[in-house]
């Protein structure tokens, strides 16, 4: 070996043991690996940076912001709202969650298809009485192989793919990882179905500073449109449908005030008073199509390019609005602000918004332009509690985003444009149309995960200059010389499994597929079956909270422990590798 050559490969074992260390974060490692290896000379000053402009930056920087579009859109959790009313069972609840997220992860970007239903898991265990913890790591486990479906469910399959079209000239396409992945997302469904039982079922959640506020008496107002599932429902259908999780306090219609009755018909027109939590009240808003006070209100002193969001604020001794309406005080067109609900504690309001009197220590939720919010807020008297997502009152469109998604995957299926212009024109028409506003788009993009990217390409593409990748594989073609193909595609998919847990999964392809590639062409074989194996291996850590950003964003809500992750997922890494291997090799020819 050359001088060359070890410093390439000491310099990846010193990131990885700074990985498995945890003292610096991952973007952080990669750039001190980054800088080590133009220091050593084994990545040239003038090749340093190229990793920031390569098409796998882009790509996944645009499907984050596509993912938080559809996230936003909420389509897919009131999709499966349908369905979820007549799933009693854990069992059948666990299994309709788990195929709802693997099969959205083929859609979006699998952190994003989690995050998009996790609030249906929270819904779901709430009416079972169970902790969240039942759904939550199955559900993340689910997220991963359903990332294994297409070309942009995870980041693993867009590198590997570039690393294909570098040594044949073709990429993998948005489809050619279905067979391998509906395999095993079938299989780990299965799995997940009984296996959840290994999880402890006491781990609860800390309480968050949302939680300890304890708000949930808020009151709002919105009016029945034509054409809203609502029309023509009596009182008590329209609460059962949405499982009496608001209530309806007073009925305007034509001017006049009525309380409800059980068998009152509702009528496009009728605005409704309606109570519950703000979670509840933005799902039947959004269900029924309901229109919320204020939402088509002109907004006063606001530019038309200002973002508009809301914000949860108390009213404080001393404020203006005690003892006023919001009516009296022409809250909207002196402020700019439009009042979308109100907590009161220990009342049931029944009056509209704009003629209720505000008290102090009443909770509202308030709309108007983000940038101006906090300046609004002290000039009313108002204090803004605690961060915590608030969607009611913010407007979404959800079908535009899907088909956005729709016509990028289409795009690329048909080999129209490249992966990276379809999906970065995708994310720009999400912005321009106003789906995800730019200043949430930009929230979205895990930067992060992106400088890691950037920085590790040319780090890992020094193995490959160095000729020490090819010194790797020859070591590994050795101890696989005595081994048949399926048995050499195995070593590859275990030793991928074996590294992501403590590298990023994007690192781990990083610097497994150069090594899978060349191990292949040692061996006579063609390349696909080992890149295919390095990505599902890659995309396949079921054991750590710390080597996938699905099993982070699991373990604070689902109270886990870093050893449950081994409950469940080492059986399931088991059963990958098993139900894996051959798969790959039917899928994909080794000659």
């Amino acid at each position: 070996m050359t001088v060359p050559q070890y410093l390439s490969i000491a310099t990846l074992f010193g990131m990885m043991a700074l990985f498995i260390w945890g003292r610096f974060r991952y973007d952080v490692t990669a750039i001190l690996a980054l800088l080590a290896s133009i220091a050593l000379g084994i990545v040239s000053p003038k090749d340093a940076f190229k990793g920031f402009s390569d098409d796998i930056v882009i790509i996944v920087g645009s499907a984050l912001v596509i993912s938080a579009a559809v996230q936003r859109s909420g389509i897919i959790e009131r999709a499966l709202a349908k369905f979820a009313k007549r799933v009693t069972r854990v069992r059948s609840q666990l299994l309709l969650l788990t195929a709802s997220v693997g099969f959205a992860s083929a859609l979006v970007k699998n952190i994003g298809a989690l995050a998009m239903l996790m609030p249906a898991a929270f819904q779901m265990a709430k009416k079972n009485d169970t902790s969240p913890s039942v759904f939550l790591m199955p559900m993340a486990s689910a997220s991963l192989l359903g990332g294994l479906i297409t070309l942009v469910g995870t980041s693993p399959n867009i590198i590997v793919s570039r690393v294909r079209e570098q040594m044949t000239g073709h990429p993998f396409g948005m489809f050619d990882y279905a067979p391998v992945g509906l395999g095993l997302t079938l299989m780990g469904l299965i799995y997940l179905r009984f296996a959840y039982r290994l999880l402890p079922r006491d781990r609860r959640a800390a309480a968050t500073m949302g939680e300890a506020l304890d708000i949930k008496g808020y009151i709002t107002e919105a009016m029945i449109p034509e054409g809203s599932p609502a029309v023509d429902d009596t009182v008590d259908a329209f609460l059962d449908r949405h499982d009496r999780e608001v209530t309806i306090t007073r009925i305007l219609r034509a001017g006049m005030r009525s309380a409800p009755h059980d068998h009152t018909h509702l009528r496009a027109g009728d605005t409704l008073i309606l109570g519950g939590e703000p979670d509840a009240l933005e799902r039947v808003i959004a269900r029924d199509r309901l229109k919320l006070e204020g939402e088509d209100r002109e907004k006063a002193d606001e530019d038309d390019d200002d973002e508009v969001g809301v914000i949860e604020a108390v009213i404080n001794v001393g404020s203006q609005l005690v003892g006023r309406t919001a009516a009296r005080l022409a809250l909207q067109a002196r402020y700019g602000v439009n009042l979308i609900a109100i907590s009161r504690q220990g009342e049931h309001l029944s009056r509209r918004l704009a003629n209720t009197e505000l008290r102090a220590g009443d909770v509202l939720v308030l709309q108007g332009p983000l940038e101006q919010l906090p300046s609004k807020l002290r000039d009313l008297g108002c204090l803004p509690l605690a961060q915590r997502e608030m969607r009611l009152g913010v407007s979404k469109r959800s079908w535009l985003p899907i088909a956005i998604l729709a016509v990028a995957m289409s795009a690329t299926a048909l080999g129209f444009v490249p992966v990276a212009v379809a999906f970065f024109a995708a994310a720009g028409l999400i912005m321009a149309t106003g789906v995800l506003p730019v200043r949430e788009a930009y929230d979205h993009v895990e930067w992060p995960i992106l400088i890691m990217l950037g920085a590790l390409i040319p780090v890992s593409d020094s193995l490959r200059t160095t000729d020490a990748s090819e010194v790797i594989a020859t070591w590994l073609s050795s101890t696989a010389a005595t081994l048949p193909p399926w048995g050499a595609v195995a070593l590859i998919l275990a030793a991928a499994m074996a590294v992501t847990p403590f590298l990023n999964n994007a690192a781990t392809v990083l610097v497994m597929a150069p090594i899978a590639a060349t191990f292949a062409g040692d061996l006579g074989f063609r390349p696909e079956a080992f890149l295919m194996a390095t990505a599902v291996g890659a995309g396949c850590d079921f054991l750590t909270p710390i080597g996938h950003q699905c099993n982070t964003l699991v373990m604070g809500p689902g109270g886990y422990r870093f050893s449950d992750y081994a409950r469940l997922g080492a059986p399931l890494s088991l059963l990958v590798l098993l139900v894996g291997t051959p798969l790959i090799v039917a899928v994909w020819p080794m000659h």
